[in-house]
């Protein structure tokens, strides 16, 4: 189900490239399609097949719906140039991701599947 997912979350991430803005998972895979799964998980596998194939489309762009990454994420250079501020959450053992409300993509249409879906019919 990954292989199916990959090529439509690779579509919205080049969106988010192209607009230079990030979005949580849920607003991703909603965007995309589908669900993002219990506590990111489809998304998750849907980014280890980007990052894989498509290493060009940025999937640091997807930031999990906590607002956290790993504190040891390969991601955490790429959020820091980009402009993010990330502090230690020591609770959780992670890294909070703190971005300019601005720069965060939401979607108030349909998604792309639905989109092309509508148009074609």
């Amino acid at each position: 189900m990954a292989s199916m997912r990959a090529p439509a979350v690779a579509e919205v991430l080049w969106e988010l490239k192209r607009l230079d803005k990030v979005a949580k998972f849920t607003a991703i895979a909603e965007r995309a399609g589908f669900s993002a799964g219990s506590n990111g998980r489809a998304m998750q596998t849907c980014l280890e097949t980007i990052r894989k194939e498509w290493p060009h489309l940025q999937a640091w762009r997807a930031i999990r719906d906590d607002g956290t990454i790993e504190k040891d994420s390969p991601h955490k250079a790429e959020l820091i140039a980009w402009g993010a501020t990330l502090t230690a959450d020591d609770a959780s053992g992670r890294m909070n991701v703190l971005i300019d409300e601005a720069r965060v993509m939401i979607w108030e249409d349909l998604p792309a599947a639905g989109r092309a879906a509508k148009t074609t019919a």
